[in-house]
């Protein structure tokens, strides 16, 4: 694999994780950008097994511009509108960019001006910048892709994920409102502070891929109750929609405890497939090797703003 020197922007426990796989896999990590007081200030390897001793933790992402990185392995927020103005001085400064916000997987469909923007930069620069995950970024768009090599006549592509949220990370937990009250959860979906930030860009990024034009692209995001009233988690469904016909079904839950957690693909086609992953694919594990096996593919890929349905395939590391 191909050695890169990365900075680490955003330490939380997804950043974290990233970019220890990225140090125990040869990559060298030069800068590490984090805003918390707690961590803004101390040495990388206080938090990332590996770091170099001498690479500290700054607030400031503007001093890690020429720290010599050829990518950017960036993991904060989930909107695009939130994390536009730190990946814009990345790409100014020729920083390749990785990011794991959900929005940035697909803006295309719901922020064109953003993505195109973003796009013309990046091409300026001769740099990729890609949004990259386990979902959005692989289970319920790019997978689906790959699996229509084999078909004609694609009719329909549903997608169901079922997660057991209580083998995550706490701030997913949070995220998907487990332990709220019901009105507490709706009032957290209309703030946009609860559910799962990604459905809508994975239809749009399947329909690009097939060449599908969408009309629109509905979302319903409701609540998984227990027994005891309070919240377990979340129900999303998302169809991708032609006149009146539905090409797209993406069907997410994430919650504690939900019967059969599993990923599985169903495409209508000639020939019909069905795949399904027993105990589905663990996002937080896969969403570091996804990132950290593609530096090799964004730092030789086209420069612009990539999709991760026109990256070459990324491989894992075999154990050797």
């Amino acid at each position: 694999m191909l050695s890169a020197r990365f900075v680490q922007y955003g330490l939380g426990p997804i950043g974290i994780g990233i970019a220890d796989l990225a140090s125990r896999l040869g990559h060298r990590l030069v800068a590490a950008v984090d805003i918390d007081p707690a961590k803004a200030g101390r040495p990388a390897a206080a938090f990332i097994p590996g770091a170099p001793p001498d690479v500290g933790i700054t607030a400031d992402a503007a001093a890690v511009l020429n720290a010599g990185a050829d990518i950017v392995l960036h993991s904060t927020q989930s909107r695009l509108a939130q994390v536009l103005p730190q990946l814009l001085p990345l790409a100014d400064a020729g920083l390749a960019v990785i990011s794991t916000c959900e929005e940035l997987a697909f803006p295309w469909y719901h922020h064109p001006v953003e993505a195109a923007s973003l796009d013309a930069l990046a091409r300026s620069r001769g740099v990729g910048v890609v949004g990259l995950g386990v979902n959005p970024g692989f289970v319920m768009d790019l997978l689906p892709v790959i699996l229509t090599a084999p078909c004609r006549e694609i009719r329909h592509i549903s997608v169901t994920r079922i997660v057991d949220v209580a083998l995550r990370r706490l701030p997913l937990q949070h995220k998907v409102g487990v332990e709220l009250t019901v009105e507490e959860f709706r009032l957290g979906v209309a703030a946009g502070r609860v559910g799962h930030v990604g459905l809508p860009q994975s239809a749009a990024m399947v329909a690009h891929a097939l060449g599908w034009k969408l009309d629109r692209i509905e979302e319903s995001v409701e609540p998984v109750v227990g027994p005891a009233h309070m919240v377990q988690g979340v129900h999303q469904m998302c169809r991708g929609i032609h006149g009146d016909v539905g090409l797209i079904s993406l069907d997410l839950t994430m919650a504690t405890g939900p019967e059969h957690p599993r990923d599985e693909i169903a495409i209508d086609a000639l020939p019909p497939i069905r795949v399904t992953v027993e105990g589905g694919i663990h996002g937080d594990q896969a969403t570091y090797a996804i990132v950290v096996n593609a530096i090799p593919r964004v730092l030789s890929a086209p420069p612009g703003l990539l999709v991760p349905t026109q990256l070459p395939a990324i491989a894992g590391v075999a154990r050797t």
